[in-house]
């Protein structure tokens, strides 16, 4: 199993004797993560050796997906009037892949503005310091393209389509704010099959800057993924590590809040001395596995009971009983009373729900929350996203703040909420930050409803969510960075000085009270 590892000094330092205790194939991430594959039974080993500072184990992350059917394309979108087109700034895209054979990553004379790809599924050659996939080179490209046959010299590295039109709307020749840019795209996938990692992301973005880093150029990068799992602060190693490399190189990196904005997938709650508090929240049919992450603080003693559909419990945890696994009418509830980390002083309540066969009943559940000692008493608890559990599960009385997906959480990126272009409005399904307990908020907005995008066909598709709101102002990122660093008119216009530009530009509505929990500090094209 792949995990995340935090670590102390040099990197060769800290590997070396690592293959007695069963680890192999160690990535160096930077900034003192690393990725390491490891049994199970070793991990205790490896939590004692000296120069390990925190483990984390990998989550699961799902594209901010399309939420509405593609219709016909709407037309342009307004930002292609700038006279900044991306020249000599790479965009990243870590995605589903492109499809490398559509016009729109083409030059005039038919030769790939595609600078590298990686595949982390593919079979062949990984770049260097990694151990999956294949990187293929521009000029790799070019040959393909050549080809009377082009996915017999390099194989189809879009399949879903969804990469292809990120990289469309960010950097299309035709959708595109930085249509001159070249792209570096990472295809997010293991050879398996299995749901994407955040291990991966991890990789791809290490693979990007380093990338870029070496062709000398600056770089904008979009990431169009999310989960909820976490307490959304930003205190994972996940998140801490996307803030890490942020300040690396002339890096921008973007991200969508997501589409739980009214997915009902969040509550918000807080309790008093003695309290007893039920909560409940129905599951969809025909779904294979969903989870409740609680978050609250530590100095707060409380229980916590899960009852069944049928009005089974699954027993009482709390901070003497920290870990329970029950079975009970065809369903494993596994549960977790967690403790703070280095880097948080909150405590994690964790419940996951898998059928030992077939599917979750569609039902109403009920968790019971118990107060004994309350200082604080707020918390949050959190399902999986509308991509994993359908917008048929839901709490019974959600709450309507921070419902933004990790990472858009993390510090040091552009936080890209979704608006709709005719109204003008926040979109009803992009994810929304909060100011209390502590200040989680879109940067800017940007239209995420009716997108114009290049589709596998080799036309163009209508599409909306937030992956497709991020991508416009990686474009637009990558336009200022083009102006300040290429130009020489700012020439360390990245990072938190591309982030305060884009706020500064951000249209602003009289009636509204900025920054804004749904639209941040405004609207962007």
């Amino acid at each position: 199993m792949e995990i995340i590892v935090k670590y102390s000094g040099d990197f060769e330092q800290f590997i070396s004797g690592l293959e007695d205790i069963g680890v192999f194939r160690p990535v160096d991430l930077g900034q003192g993560f690393a990725v390491l594959d490891i049994s199970a039974d070793m991990i205790s080993v490896l939590e004692a050796l000296p120069l390990v500072e925190d483990i984390e184990l990998p989550k699961s992350v799902f594209l901010n997906n399309s939420v509405t059917p593609p219709v016909s394309c709407p037309g342009l979108p307004d930002f292609r009037r700038s006279l900044y087109s991306g020249a000599g700034v790479l965009v990243g895209i870590i995605d589903t892949g492109v499809d490398y054979t559509n016009r729109e990553f083409l030059l005039p004379d038919g030769r790939t503005r595609i600078a590298a790809i990686w595949d982390q599924s593919a079979q062949g050659t990984p770049p260097p310091g990694f151990f999956e996939g294949a990187e293929y080179s521009r000029e790799k490209i070019d040959s393909a393209l050549l080809s009377a046959d082009p996915f017999s010299v390099i194989p189809r590295t879009d399949i879903s389509g969804h990469g292809t039109a990120v990289a469309g709307i960010a950097a299309g020749n035709t959708t595109g704010a930085a249509y001159a840019s070249e792209l570096i795209v990472v295809r997010v996938r293991s050879a398996s099959g299995e749901d994407e990692k955040t291990t991966q992301l991890m990789k791809a973005l290490r693979y990007v800057i380093t990338k870029a880093a070496q062709l000398q150029k600056p770089a904008a990068i979009n990431i169009s993924y999310g989960m909820n799992q976490g307490s959304h602060r930003g205190d994972s190693l996940f998140e801490s590590y996307i803030s890490a490399v942020s300040r690396e190189w002339k890096t921008t990196i973007v991200i969508p809040t997501g589409n739980e904005g009214g997915a009902g997938h969040h509550y918000e709650g807080r309790l008093s001395n003695g309290e007893e508090l039920d909560i409940g929240f129905f599951t969809a049919k025909g779904i294979d596995s969903f989870y409740l992450s609680m978050w609250k603080n530590y100095t707060d003693i409380i229980s916590a009971e899960l009852f069944l559909p049928d009005g089974k419990s699954t027993g009482v945890i709390n901070r003497y009983t920290t870990n329970t696994n029950a079975v009970a009418d065809g369903l494993s509830v596994t549960s977790v009373f967690g403790q703070p980390s280095a880097r948080s002083v909150f405590q994690e309540i964790f419940y996951d729900i898998r059928p030992a066969g077939g599917t979750i009943p569609q039902a109403l559940w009920t968790l019971r929350l118990r107060a004994e000692s309350i200082v604080d008493g707020h918390f949050d608890i959190w399902l999986p996203t509308i991509e994993q559990v359908t917008a048929d599960t839901y709490f019974t009385d959600p709450g309507d703040t921070l419902t933004m997906t990790i990472p858009s959480t993390a510090a040091g990126i552009i936080r890209v909420a979704g608006f709709d272009s005719r109204t003008g409005a926040a979109a009803a399904f992009s994810g929304r930050g909060t100011r209390c307990p502590g200040e989680v908020l879109p940067d800017v907005s940007a239209p995420a409803v009716n997108v114009a995008a290049p589709s596998l066909s080799g036309g163009f598709d209508s599409l909306s969510g937030t992956s497709f709101a991020s991508p416009a102002v990686t474009g637009y990122a990558a336009q200022l960075m083009q102006w300040g660093i290429v130009c020489g008119n700012s020439k360390f216009m990245y990072g938190e000085r591309v982030k305060a530009e884009l706020r500064l530009a951000a249209q602003r509505s009289r009636d509204i009270n900025y920054p804004d929990p749904s639209l941040g500090y405004g609207r962007i094209f």
